[in-house]
């Protein structure tokens, strides 16, 4: 089992950026496909980015493509999310998830692991 801690998250002004950290423990999930995903209130899960675990393939919602870069160091067990030109759209809450041993998938329900959460907010 691995246990997702994400963070860096905050508050910032539109235009900004910020780098989420998704670190991972328990055991390394280098050979996991990680998404990222993020819900606001009243709303499904939404996917954000994804990446294969070996880095090579990344994936991308419409709304963040060349604004936002995922990308992982494997010998760390981190995963990160690289947002910038942040948009007050983007508010809401960002979670990283694990597929063990699969490829990155944009549907929640394939993810087996989770992290707890870390609040992005983006004012105008």
């Amino acid at each position: 089992q691995v246990r997702l801690v994400e963070s860096g998250g905050g508050l910032v002004q539109a235009g900004d950026s910020l780098r989420l950290s998704c670190a991972g423990s328990g055991r390394t999930f280098s050979s996991d496909g990680v998404g990222w995903f993020r819900r606001t209130p009243g709303k499904e899960r939404e996917f954000v980015a994804a990446i294969t675990y070996s880095g090579s393939n990344t994936y991308y919602a419409d709304s963040v493509k060349g604004r936002f870069t995922i990308s992982r160091d494997n010998t760390k067990n981190t995963v990160y999310l690289q947002m910038n030109n942040l948009v007050p759209g983007d508010t809401a809450v960002y979670y990283c998830a694990a597929r063990p041993m699969s490829w990155p998938a944009t549907a929640s329900n394939e993810y087996a692991y989770w992290g707890q959460g870390t609040q992005v907010t983006v004012s105008s």
